[in-house]
């Protein structure tokens, strides 16, 4: 019942209206934002990455000042419950924040890369699309690659990301994570496939606020 109830408020609600069928279900209903903590898992690791005009920055760049949604894909990803599936949420999140006035602003996305070899910054600037522009809905989604596996493997092991490499040796393989980040750099919450929704993750943001309040 739960569940059901679930869907038929994201499906009723415009934010969300395009994306709920094509997101897993939950089996709870979140909690309410603010009544509940988000602990200080980590802090965001530093290295040096590329954005899609090829130019280096630090990732603190983009993990600092700002509540930051930040998830690890590659571009040849087809496992319809890894990078495909982070791109719906996203994309049901960025539909939610803009269409919340007192969000905009606050809230920013990393899309990173670890497939360096092949996601070069032109790459990453054709996947990212029209994605990658502030249209003035108040959110930045930034798409991101890093030179090499050498910078790349710093930020993979700091952030405990999995991935190694398949048999064939052009497929990787990774467990999908996605990592909410404080405006100080702290990863407040990692979530799985079985908890990535956008429900969640917009409860999740709006506590992260109550609590900067």
């Amino acid at each position: 019942m739960k569940r059901l109830a679930l869907a038929a408020a994201l499906a009723a609600a415009p934010a969300f209206a395009h994306h709920v069928e094509l997101l897993p279900p939950l089996d709870f209903v979140p909690p309410a934002p603010g009544s509940y903590v988000l602990h200080h898992i980590m802090p965001a690791p530093e290295g040096r990455v590329l954005g899609v005009d090829g130019r280096a920055a630090p990732l603190s760049r983009y993990t600092h000042g700002g509540i930051t949604l930040l998830g690890f894909i590659y571009t040849t990803c087809s496992d319809p419950d890894g990078c495909p599936l982070a791109y719906r949420v996203f994309d049901a999140l960025k539909e939610a924040i803009a269409s919340r006035h007192e969000l905009h602003g606050k809230v920013r996305f990393v899309t990173l890369s670890f497939d360096p070899a092949r996601d070069t910054p032109e790459v990453m600037k054709s996947y990212a699309g029209s994605r990658a522009l502030d249209k003035g809905n108040g959110l930045r989604w930034t798409f991101l690659t890093t030179r090499s596996a050498r910078e790349l493997m710093p930020l993979v092991e700091g952030f405990g990301q999995d991935v190694r490499v398949t048999r064939n040796g052009r497929e990787l393989s990774h467990v999908l994570k996605v990592f909410l980040i404080d405006a100080g750099g702290d990863v407040r919450e990692i979530y799985s496939s079985n908890f990535l929704h956008p429900q969640v993750v917009l409860n999740d943001i709006e506590t992260l606020l109550a609590e900067e309040r």
